[in-house]
């Protein structure tokens, strides 16, 4: 099955690095990247689905209550890359983090992923509606 650049940036956030159930992650993470998939964020590179999924159930054990929010629609280039800015914390409570995800997709799935950190959004950025998530 493939995907749009925005339900792919959609799930990753949510069915990936949101979720606390390593079979579902595990699930989620193997739909949606390509079997040669590249994940990079500040502290190294991780490859493959399986291995994804893996580092995300580890960041995601690191901070067990804290939601994930988009802070907007995801940004689409061409169908074969995308980005989506994020927040994340604690329902409910202002954000302890943002970033940015970065795709590059192919054959409706993605090939790799990039995660920047961003300074964290002023209070007018985040919707009430956002920071329930």
């Amino acid at each position: 099955m493939t995907y749009d650049i925005a339900t792919l940036l959609k799930r990753n956030l949510q069915e990936v690095f949101g979720e606390a159930d390593d079979a579902r992650r595990q699930a989620a993470a193997a739909e949606i990247f390509t079997p040669d998939a590249e994940f990079h964020e500040p502290h190294g590179i991780y490859r493959g689905s399986a291995e994804i999924a893996r580092i995300a159930g580890v960041i995601r054990a690191s901070h067990p209550d804290y939601r994930y929010s988009e802070l907007g629609p995801a940004e689409v280039l061409q169908e074969t890359a995308g980005r989506v800015r994020w927040v994340s914390g604690l329902p409910g409570e202002p954000p302890a983090y943002a970033g940015t995800d970065f795709i590059i997709a192919r054959d409706g799935r993605i090939s790799g992923l990039y995660l920047f950190f961003d300074p964290l959004p002023g209070a007018g950025e985040i919707s009430q509606d956002e920071s329930r998530t």
